[in-house]
C-alpha cells in the first residue's frame, strides 16, 4: 500500500510539474533565484528531495515556523513551485494518516 501511495504521489507530481511548466510561467524561475527567495522571505531550507524522473528533482523546503514549499527543478536549472502551505509537522501528519 505504501509503495502504491508513493507511486501515485510521484505520478501526480510529474503531472503537476508538466502543468506548471505549461500554465504557470510566473511560478517558475532559475533554481538559484527560487531557493534564495525561499530562504530570504520564508526562512525555508531543503528538508528532502527525490527524483521524479532522470530530468526532474522534487524538493520540499520547510521553515522552523512550519511553512513549506514543494519545488520541481529540471536539469536545465529551471524550477517551478508546485505547492505551498503551512503547518508542516512530520510526526503529526504521519500519525493522522489512516493506517499509520
Amino acid at each position: 500500500m505504501t509503495r502504491f501511495l508513493m507511486a501515485a504521489m510521484v505520478l501526480a507530481a510529474a503531472a503537476v510539474y508538466g502543468a506548471a511548466q505549461a500554465n504557470a510561467a510566473a511560478q517558475c524561475a532559475p533554481r538559484a533565484d527560487v531557493v534564495k527567495a525561499l530562504g530570504d522571505k520564508f526562512h525555508e531550507n531543503v528538508a528532502g528531495r527525490g527524483l521524479i524522473n532522470p530530468n526532474v528533482v522534487l524538493e520540499i523546503f520547510v521553515s522552523d515556523q512550519g511553512s513549506w514549499t514543494v519545488l520541481a527543478s529540471d536539469t536545465k536549472g529551471q524550477s517551478c513551485i508546485l505547492s505551498v502551505g503551512e503547518g508542516w509537522d512530520s510526526p503529526t501528519i504521519a500519525a493522522a494518516m489512516p493506517g499509520a
